[in-house]
């Protein structure tokens, strides 16, 4: 009998509640013994996937941000920029550091020149990209001030 034969008549066999032999009863052994090590390994795999999402959501919950306006205050002693979106009352306030990356670029153009902090002031527009705080603050990896804008 093949091994396919074996294991549909142990089935059979469980099914009809048939008494078995002892070569039978170790084969149906054997079966439960290979269903539970088989059923490990799938909750093992299970559970890898759903810690790797659960990784995975952890890590989004850094949200990466960007913030576009002109800038209200420059306060330097608290490394901080007040930003107001254009065409709004709604202001942003922009962490920064000395990590904080500094450019100036032209409207449309692909050329970026770094620059000092003190070179952006009240009422430039900027484009900040950096990461927000549970506070609502964006901590600013990038501060990006425009030269000149077509509206």
């Amino acid at each position: 009998m093949s091994g396919l034969g074996r294991i549909a008549f142990v089935l059979i066999a469980i099914v009809c509640q048939h008494d078995l032999s002892r070569e039978r009863k170790k084969i149906h052994i054997a079966l439960k013994l290979l269903t539970m090590l088989f059923m490990g390994v799938l909750t093992l795999l299970l559970s890898t996937v759903l810690f790797a999402q659960e990784a995975t959501a952890q890590n989004k919950a850094v949200k990466q941000g960007r913030c576009e306006g002109v800038v209200v205050r420059n306060s330097e002693h608290a490394s901080t920029l007040t930003v107001r979106k254009v065409g709004s009352m709604d202001e942003k306030t922009v962490r920064y550091g000395s990590s904080t990356r500094w450019v100036s670029q032209e409207h449309g153009s692909k050329e970026v020149k770094d620059i000092a902090a003190s070179q952006v002031k009240d009422g430039d527009r900027v484009i900040c990209m950096g990461i927000w705080n549970k506070d609502g603050t964006l901590h600013a990896t990038l501060i990006s001030k425009r030269l000149s804008h077509s509206p």
